[in-house]
C-alpha cells in the first residue's frame, strides 16, 4: 500500500475521531466507575477470588455431578457472583461498558454505512443491529414484500 495524500487524511481523521471518543462523557464515565471498583483493594481481592472460582467451576463442569465438589462449587459461584453483581460499583462499571459499547456500536455503523449501505457492522445491541439490516425499507421479514437482495 502506498501512502497518499488521501490515507494521511483519512488516518488524521480517525485520530481527531478516537481523541472526541476518548474525550466523550461516555468515556469519562466509564473511566471513572473503573477507576471505583479498581481502586477498592476489598473488591479487587473478592474479584480474583471470584476469577480463582471460576476456575475450579470450569473443572467441576468437566465432571459435572459426578465431581466430588460439585454442589459446592455450584453453591459458592452462584452466592459469589450474585454478591459482585448487586455492588454499587461494579453495577455502576457494568452500566458505564454498555454505554461505552453503544457508543462504539454507533460509531461503526456511521463509519460503515458511509462506506456503502451494504457493509454489515457486527454490534452488541439489538437496537442498532436491527437498524443496520440490508433492507432499507424494513420489509425484509414480511414474506418478499421488500426489493431488496438480501
Amino acid at each position: 500500500m502506498i501512502m497518499t495524500s488521501e490515507w494521511a487524511f483519512i488516518l488524521d481523521e480517525a485520530d481527531v475521531l478516537s481523541e472526541m471518543i476518548l474525550s466523550s462523557e461516555v468515556a469519562a464515565r466509564y473511566r471513572a466507575a473503573y477507576a471505583a471498583v479498581y481502586s477498592n483493594e476489598e473488591l479487587v481481592a473478592q474479584i480474583r477470588a471470584f476469577g480463582r472460582l471460576k476456575e475450579q467451576y470450569e473443572d467441576v463442569q468437566r465432571f459435572g455431578k459426578y465431581h466430588p465438589d460439585y454442589q459446592t462449587i455450584m453453591k459458592q459461584i452462584r452466592s459469589d457472583k450474585r454478591a459482585l453483581d448487586l455492588n454499587d460499583d461494579i453495577a455502576a462499571l457494568k452500566i458505564a461498558e454498555n454505554d461505552y459499547q453503544d457508543l462504539l456500536d454507533e460509531v461503526s455503523l456511521l463509519i460503515g454505512k458511509s462506506v456503502s449501505e451494504a457493509v454489515k457492522v457486527p454490534v452488541d445491541n439489538p437496537f442498532f443491529a436491527s437498524n443496520a439490516g440490508s433492507c432499507s425499507t424494513g420489509g425484509c421479514g414480511s414474506g418478499g414484500s421488500c426489493g431488496c437482495s438480501a
